[in-house]
């Protein structure tokens, strides 16, 4: 044991021994230069554009996600046509009809009866006398039967615009009330102003769509700011 040679020379205290290393050999792939991979040449398979993200060519025609997107929402909301529109229309005009009689048909004896009595009041006179039919009373019954119309407005037309976009006569025929700002059901304001226009102002307002560009709006679509899409 006292003849073993010592594996470390003598150093001073706190001083690491010097290894030697050996220099590592080079990679198979560098020695050897015909062993590196080499880069492919792709032909192309067809006219070629460059996307507009700089992200590489794409076929030419081709279209990105955003421009399907838009292309489907327009198709989505495009403005109905015009005969849609009308045959629902007439099928709510005619619910709204059918209310207008329920309402005024008890009332019409009594509006009958009293105008009767005041041509024979006229008649008995003996002179040439005017007789108007419209007076405190016929306006009075006028006003129940505008009423009851107004009010079932508001629960056939108002409500289910803002609701679903539709009253059932635009259910039938698939059509449907948009805002135009938000393309979604209108607010039961809007609604509510699109329903009292149309009550007032009838087929002349609703006319005005025939020249109306390019979302084809009546005028009672342009107070609610609306339109009626397919």
């Amino acid at each position: 044991a006292a003849d073993r040679p010592e594996v470390w020379a003598p150093r001073p205290a706190g001083v690491r021994p010097r290894i030697a290393t050996r220099p590592e050999a080079p990679a198979a792939s560098e020695s050897r230069p015909e062993a590196r991979p080499q880069p492919r040449s792709r032909e192309p398979l067809g006219p070629e554009e460059v996307r507009p993200d700089g992200a590489g060519p794409r076929p030419a025609g081709a279209r990105t996600p955003r421009e399907v997107f838009e292309r489907m929402a327009e198709r989505a909301v495009r403005p109905a046509g015009l005969p849609r529109r009308a045959v629902a229309r007439l099928l709510d005009s005619l619910v709204h009809a059918a209310v207008a009689v329920a309402v005024a048909r008890p009332l019409l004896p009594e509006a009958t009866a009293h105008v009767e009595a005041k041509v024979d009041a006229a008649r008995a006179s003996g002179r040439t006398t005017t007789v108007w039919l419209l007076d405190g009373t016929i306006a009075a019954h006028l006003g129940v039967v505008l009423g009851a119309v107004l009010l079932f407005g508001i629960l056939y037309e108002a409500l289910p615009t803002a609701r679903w976009g539709r009253t059932p006569g635009k259910k039938l025929l698939g059509v449907r009330v948009l805002a135009t700002a938000t393309l979604r059901p209108p607010s039961f304001g809007a609604a509510l102003r699109r329903w009292l226009v149309y009550a007032f102002l009838g087929l002349p307002g609703s006319l005005w769509c025939l020249v109306d560009r390019p979302r084809r709006q009546a005028w009672h679509d342009k107070a609610a700011r609306t339109y009626v899409a397919r």
